[in-house]
């Protein structure tokens, strides 16, 4: 299990919020923190402990005013650690590339590939033509709906009609270099992980897979370990004191995860 960082983006600031609370009418999210220092920063910061395979994600909408300050954190802090984060945040065939071109090892695709609820093969088919499977991570961020983990688009506001299931992740595999899971019902409350999700997580052996959402303390760190069987990498943002929270980095880094 690898520690990896993020660095989320919205309204040009680099912030950590309550996933499920985000929405597009009038750029709203329920914060739990507002940084003071921009991108570069913790790019820098990352660069320099040799922490790879981080992601920084563009929490606006194109078509938000707050849209272009937001792209420039997320262009600075590629510039800044080059080859060494992924982006994602409306990523398509027509930007892809000016993300890779600009330093991201990876980009990351959810919404272009999931349209009107279902998956659009020919969509995801053009992303792989367009960056390669080696450079392509689909998020397959969730959240629970009648017992079963959905994936969800647009910033994490619609359902799919895509269970997410090891069966889709054996079959999407062959399309993509890594997955990004974010728990999004727990994502920012430091509240614990979702274990079954982790469970359901660790059968997939194809490729690696990153889970996010709600890790608050060493416990859940554990927990994760446990319930992802030692497979799952894994993201930490809000519990950070490098984001306000009470979990070291430092100690985070001294783990060896």
């Amino acid at each position: 299990m690898r520690f990896r960082p993020c660095i989320d983006i919205h309204n040009g600031k680099v912030k950590q919020i309550v996933g499920g609370s985000l929405q597009d009418q009038n750029d709203q999210a329920a914060e739990n923190f507002v940084s003071e220092q921009d991108a570069a920063f913790y790019a820098a910061l990352y660069r320099d402990h040799d922490l790879k395979g981080g992601h920084v994600i563009l929490l606006n909408a194109p078509d938000s005013p707050w849209y272009e300050a937001t792209r420039e954190q997320a262009l600075l802090a590629l510039r800044t650690y080059p080859d060494g984060l992924q982006l994602g945040g409306g990523v398509n065939p027509d930007n892809a590339c000016t993300y890779l071109d600009g330093g991201a090892s990876h980009v990351i695709v959810t919404s272009y590939v999931f349209r009107d609820g279902q998956i659009r093969w020919e969509n995801l088919e053009r992303m792989v033509r367009t960056v390669g499977r080696t450079h392509l991570v689909l998020d397959l961020s969730c959240r629970k709906k009648d017992g079963e983990y959905y994936i969800v688009t647009d910033r994490w506001q619609k359902f799919t009609d895509t269970i997410l299931t090891p069966d889709i992740l054996h079959t999407l595999s062959s399309y993509c270099d890594e997955f990004l899971v974010h728990a999004v019902d727990v994502e920012g409350k430091a509240s614990g992980v979702e274990k079954n999700l982790a469970a359901m997580l660790s059968e997939c052996t194809e490729r690696p897979v990153t889970y996010a959402g709600g890790v608050g303390n060493e416990q859940d760190l554990e927990d994760l370990k446990v319930y992802g069987k030692g497979k799952l990498d894994v993201t930490v943002g809000s519990a950070l004191d490098i984001f306000g929270g009470t979990l070291s980095f430092n100690r985070l880094l001294q783990k060896n995860l």
